[in-house]
């Protein structure tokens, strides 16, 4: 029987449930974030959508067939033309401009993330590529999921962070999320063991640099 993508959290169980249940992802479900935090988090996460981005064009170019260089244009295109516009308007809700963003300069943990996907990129398959990357796609998917099965997070008006959540709960988002694990499913049902040890090591770095991502907002640090 052939690994799944469930396979890698269970093999990295407790740094994925350390950036699911972060003390930031709580505090932002109870309403109890501290606003400057998430600014600070909304800002550098602008700049990791932009290498974000970077990591889907890199994925067009290791794609071996046609199906994987549309898979990987499709997730570049949504990028550039609905996720950057949306968090450009989100960020300005919360009184940060478009000009603001363009000026900003990128925290040590916005550094280390991003270019650890695309270093693993470059020095991987498209495998490892979007390994790296899960904890991103698939991972704020679950946060959403789990923020809504808690009886202590609050919705709706009296929550500033409601909308955050929105975005990750909405039928699109949890399809891409879904879509990406089908993905990751079908690829992993083919890996060895010890290529399946790679890619969880993989995995695991990249869980726990998402982690110092969120203690990076908490902080507000950069």
């Amino acid at each position: 029987m052939g690994y799944r993508f469930d396979d890698l959290t269970a093999a990295c169980q407790d740094d994925w449930r350390g950036y699911i249940e972060h003390a930031f992802v709580r505090r932002l479900g109870d309403a109890t974030l501290e606003e400057g935090a998430f600014r600070h988090y909304l800002q550098q996460d602008y700049l990791f959508l932009i290498h974000f981005a970077r990591a889907y064009a890199l994925a067009a170019y290791k794609s071996r067939d046609l199906s994987e260089l549309r898979h990987a244009f499709e997730g570049l295109k949504t990028i550039l033309d609905v996720e950057l516009g949306l968090h450009v308007d989100y960020c300005r809700g919360w009184g940060i401009s478009e000009q603001d963003l363009a000026r900003l300069p990128e925290a040590r943990a916005t550094l280390a993330y991003t270019r650890y996907v695309l270093d693993t990129g470059h020095r991987g398959d498209l495998l490892d590529l979007h390994v790296a990357l899960a904890p991103c796609l698939i991972g704020y998917g679950e946060i959403a999921q789990w923020l809504n099965g808690r009886d202590t997070t609050v919705r709706g008006a009296a929550n500033p962070y409601d909308a955050w959540i929105a975005m990750y709960e909405s039928t699109a988002f949890q399809q891409a999320m879904a879509d990406e694990r089908a993905w990751l499913d079908a690829r992993l049902a083919e890996v060895t063991p010890a290529r399946f040890a790679e890619l969880t090591a993989v995995f695991r770095d990249a869980t726990r640099l998402e982690i110092d991502f969120w203690q990076m907002g908490l902080d507000q640090r950069l």
